[in-house]
């Protein structure tokens, strides 16, 4: 793991905790000031509590087992009393709990001796952000993509697909379906897959969005390196949604075609949604890999064909 992103991470796995921390320290503060019982019941188990202590350090074991037991009992008995008398005004009775971001790791990061999950994903998506800094993220969106340029039974098709995936990114989860888009070049793939990104994103989900070829070269490069590293191929696997553009301009190697259906039936294994965008059709895709590849995404994917004529060539001769 990328010490600054495990660094990045720790950081903001203390910050949520003394977030949490400092959030219930006001909220005893409001209560207290309200409600007059609570404040009252917190201060007999304060001074309980001192006294224990107390005889701890004087070395008086029996009266501390008898003291341990009675505290316990006092301390289960003021804890229902606290939550009735919070219900009774209004409050949820688990008011004056701790509620940290994460009650697995109570927001430390740490599930026992290994790394919370939720500690793993933060590191992804922390990950996935700067992998994506260099791309055309924030450049599309839904309202900027125009149906103008695309006339009768193409229009039709294109405003179903605009629909589907408008639809698809307000509802987008983690087992949401994963997505072929194709057709020829210049007919929006990529502006509605960026335009999905930026939605996804915005719900707080990680994507990873690139080309096929880029990523593909960065997981080669760390599969041939000495140090023999998985980071790329870990963060293409985990990440919430993968986005693959121009599928299909890569190189044709055998490393390529295995790593392309290596990704593609392991994210459909574990229920992680993809987009795929290519310029091939279904010919195309049958020529180019391997049948359990085709097989995989013409039963398993949302096929979305793309139909009209360029859109970037239209946008240049109407600049003329």
């Amino acid at each position: 793991m990328d010490s600054d992103i495990f660094d990045k991470a720790q950081s903001i796995m203390t910050n949520r905790r003394m977030k949490a921390v400092s959030e219930n320290e006001e909220r005893i503060r409001e209560i207290n000031m309200k409600i007059p019982e609570i404040r009252e019941i917190n201060e007999v188990l304060f001074n309980t509590g001192k006294e224990l202590i107390s005889l701890i350090s004087q070395g008086k074991k029996t009266d501390v087992s008898d003291k341990i037991e009675q505290l316990k009992q006092y301390n289960l008995g003021a804890q229902e009393m606290s939550k009735k008398i919070l219900a009774e005004h209004g409050y949820p009775e688990d008011y004056l709990d701790l509620h940290y971001n994460c009650p697995v790791c109570c927001d430390t990061g740490y599930n026992g001796n290994r790394f919370c999950e939720c500690f793993r994903a933060l590191c992804g998506k922390l990950a996935a952000d700067e992998l994506n800094k260099s791309s055309q993220l924030r450049l599309s969106n839904f309202g900027s993509f125009s149906l103008s340029y695309y006339a009768g039974e193409n229009y039709a098709a294109m405003k179903k697909i605009l629909e589907y995936t408008m639809q698809y990114a307000s509802t987008f989860s983690q087992h949401s379906k994963s997505i072929l888009m194709f057709g020829p070049t210049g007919l929006g793939k990529t502006h509605l897959s960026l335009a999905i990104a930026n939605k996804v994103l915005e719900k707080g989900y990680s994507v990873i969005y690139d080309s096929a070829i880029n990523i593909l070269r960065n997981i080669e490069k760390e599969h041939f390196s000495y140090e023999h590293s998985s980071e790329m191929i870990d963060l293409v696997m985990e990440t919430d949604l993968l986005i693959l553009d121009d599928m299909g301009t890569e190189y044709e190697t055998q490393f390529y075609n295995a790593t392309i259906y290596n990704i593609i039936n392991t994210r459909l294994n574990c229920g992680k949604p993809s987009i795929i965008s290519t310029n091939l059709d279904f010919a195309g895709i049958a020529r180019r890999y391997d049948k359990r590849v085709v097989s995989r995404i013409v039963s398993m994917y949302s096929c979305l064909e793309f139909k009209g004529d360029d859109v970037r060539l239209q946008i240049r001769k109407n600049n003329v």
